[in-house]
């Protein structure tokens, strides 16, 4: 499956949160680093839907980058 990431720079570092999976948030020191915790992060939140026996959301977010004049 391919989630929608979204990352965010913070005041000394970066954040992300993945919409279709609620919870599922990561910081990171790096753009990089935040890539990779994220990454982590979803693997780990999946794993645990599936020992609890929950449904996995499908991945519905669009992300699109619109020009502003």
């Amino acid at each position: 499956m391919l989630y929608a990431v979204v990352i965010e720079k913070a005041k000394s570092n970066y954040s992300a949160y993945v919409p279709d999976l609620p919870g599922c948030v990561a910081t990171g020191a790096t753009i990089a680093e935040t890539q990779q915790q994220i990454q982590e992060a979803i693997a780990f939140h999946l794993q645990s839907l599936r020992e609890d026996n929950l449904l996995i959301p499908e991945p519905t977010t669009l992300c699109e980058y619109v020009e502003a004049s």
